[in-house]
């Protein structure tokens, strides 16, 4: 869903972009490859680098919360009264029924799948890796703390009108932002290069890869399906034919497909709107809104690759649990931040607090996510032309920004 960061390789006077998918399936590849034959000296070197890794990891996730959720609500606590209300409900809802279907559809296909893999291999004793030291970071609050801070103080800060305050948080999201651009994006790839090192030593490998293949399938059919269902509701409501509309926006969803950029697609999403007869104040205001703060796409493929992870880690994955972590999700997806797989990272916090995954399961889950990113990133903003046909609908545009 955000621009893409890229490492830059110089041959000569070529200059090679290499943007995070391909970095991240490189790591994958070259971990399966290089666990069959490295030393376990070697392998050692890698577990020690993503057990520092995942404490600072996890030392920054409650700071990730204070510092994108605050100011993101007192940002939309601001915002153009009733218009901005039935938007953010629009979105939230959507959101939220988006991930419930993921995690519908994932109860019933993915136990099946994942028992046709055969069980996992037991790791011997003997094969069991340890780092060759560890540091503990502990984070200096809990997410859940951390979340209910934010809340209240960015409520505070809306409706207190606190400019200084907001600026300090301003200030704080852009240290958090470029933290997650320098000092973990980047460093992304090995670390998961480490943890499919370490399970193909363990032997653990195969089944979690076959896994994988078959739930990118699966998740892939549910982005086209719920474009066709926003598409078929927005339809009903304008009272227009649902699959010209969605055929319309097929700009929008290429372009985010090849930029996997939210905010770098706002003109060809707003542009396809207004052909779609939105008036120009509405699709002005919902469209740029929406690419901050609906994220279903996102929602379900995250919520239906941590069904997986608990499926193959024997986690408890009950509904009323995951409907707990689903509800948390959708806020959180809100403050996702601009950085390739922003969203996955926003997304920690729940996935530890709620779903309790460690570190070897949220990078499961970051590998997993990035394998799809653009497609969620395309299914977020090719449905924030069916959020601005209801919403149009609703309020005509004389009322639309006061």
């Amino acid at each position: 869903m955000q621009p893409n960061y890229h490492i830059i390789m110089k041959f000569g006077k070529r200059e090679i972009h290499i943007s995070l998918l391909p970095r991240v399936i490189i790591a994958i590849i070259l971990g399966l490859i290089a666990g069959n034959f490295l030393p376990a000296a070697i392998v050692r070197v890698f577990i020690t680098f993503n057990s520092l890794f995942s404490e600072f990891l996890g030392f920054m996730i409650p700071l990730i919360i204070i510092g994108l959720v605050t100011p993101a609500i007192a940002d939309i606590g601001r915002g153009a009264g009733k218009l901005l209300a039935v938007t953010v409900v629009i979105a939230y809802v959507d959101t939220v029924v988006a991930a419930l279907l993921g995690y519908g559809t994932g109860s019933w296909l993915f136990p099946s799948m994942i028992a046709s893999t055969g069980a996992m291999p037991h790791i011997a004793k003997g094969l069991e890796l340890t780092p060759y030291f560890t540091i503990s970071i502990p984070p200096m609050v809990d997410v859940m703390s951390g979340l209910v801070f934010s809340f209240l103080l960015g409520l505070g800060i809306a409706y207190g009108g606190l400019n200084v305050t907001h600026r300090v948080f301003d200030e704080f999201k852009y240290i958090v932002n470029k933290t997650i651009a320098k000092g973990i994006i980047p460093f992304l790839p090995l670390y998961i290069f480490g943890v499919f090192l370490n399970m193909t030593y363990n032997g653990q490998a195969k089944k979690v890869v076959i896994v994988f293949a078959q739930i990118i399938v699966v998740i892939f059919i549910l982005h086209v399906f719920i474009l066709v269902y926003q598409y078929c509701i927005a339809g009903a409501v304008v009272r227009k034919n649902p699959f010209k509309l969605l055929g319309n926006m097929l700009p929008a969803y290429l372009t985010a497909l090849g930029t996997s950029s939210s905010a770098a697609t706002i003109p060809v999403t707003l542009a396809r709107t207004l052909r779609n007869g939105v008036s120009t104040s509405i699709a002005s205001f919902v469209i740029p809104l929406c690419a901050t703060i609906h994220l279903s796409g996102s929602a379900m493929k995250i919520t239906a690759c941590a069904l997986t992870i608990c499926l193959l880690t024997g986690r408890a994955h009950d509904f009323p649990m995951f409907f707990y972590f689903i509800l948390m999700l959708s806020v959180v997806m809100v403050a996702a931040p601009g950085v390739p797989g922003g969203a996955i990272m926003a997304a920690l916090a729940p996935l530890a607090s709620i779903l309790g995954f460690n570190a070897e399961a949220q990078a499961l889950m970051i590998a997993l996510y990035i394998a799809m990113d653009s497609f969620g990133t395309a299914c977020n903003v090719t449905g924030d032309g069916a959020i601005a046909l209801v919403v149009d609908k609703v309020f005509k545009p004389k009322e639309a920004i006061s």
